[in-house]
């Protein structure tokens, strides 16, 4: 997993509330075997829509997402995450998330920057007003910030979770962390108790 300190780009508005997972990526997408080819499927029911905001060149190559409230309701499913980040988004944006979907979204890698509704709705209109609106979410200090448009404001975010970003941690790294208290409590432990293959 790469670092994340700093998402900066234009961004793109989902001016949609209540968007659950089956709606960022449809459920036949999650017989895939491989975990690439994702992007294809993000929100591919409403791409059908011409008029649907990804289908809209203005905003292509936008890496931050800006989402109305609710983003990533509904069942688990790492693919949703995979799906935003394979299409190219490397935070998302909005009031409130879903605690699975922002969950899955710590440990890949993605930004999820909760903010009050009043501030999304802003940051929202602005982008839909202005598509070469650059936005900065800032891991490191917790905020959002579009400056063009006078807009800032901060998110909260779990020390574990910025710690992962700022290290690109994923949950092996994690562990790898912990090696020297692990190798410790092995060299201490019962030696009837069972052990892996690897101290076979």
């Amino acid at each position: 997993m790469e670092p994340v300190r700093i998402v900066e780009g234009r961004a793109l508005p989902l001016d949609r509330s209540d968007v659950d997972t089956d709606q960022i990526i449809p459920s036949h997408w999650l017989k895939r075997v491989e975990r690439t080819g994702f992007e294809e499927g993000l929100f591919s029911s409403w791409r059908e829509d011409p008029a649907f905001v990804l289908n809209d060149r203005r905003y292509a190559g936008a890496e931050v997402l800006v989402a109305g409230p609710n983003f990533g309701i509904g069942s688990s499913r790492e693919h949703a995450v995979w799906a935003i980040q394979q299409y190219g988004f490397r935070a998302v944006v909005a009031p409130r998330f879903g605690d699975i979907f922002r969950n899955n979204a710590a440990k890949c890698g993605l930004v999820t920057a909760a903010v009050d509704a009043d501030f999304g709705r802003a940051l929202i209109d602005a982008v839909l007003a202005d598509h070469t609106l650059t936005v900065r979410v800032d891991v490191q200090n917790r905020t959002v910030e579009a400056p063009a448009a006078g807009l800032a404001a901060t998110f909260p975010l779990p020390e574990a979770v910025q710690e992962r970003l700022l290290g690109g941690l994923d949950d092996i790294a994690v562990t790898l962390g912990h090696a020297e208290a692990i190798d410790a409590f092995e060299q201490t432990r019962p030696t009837w108790l069972p052990v892996t293959a690897a101290r076979l």
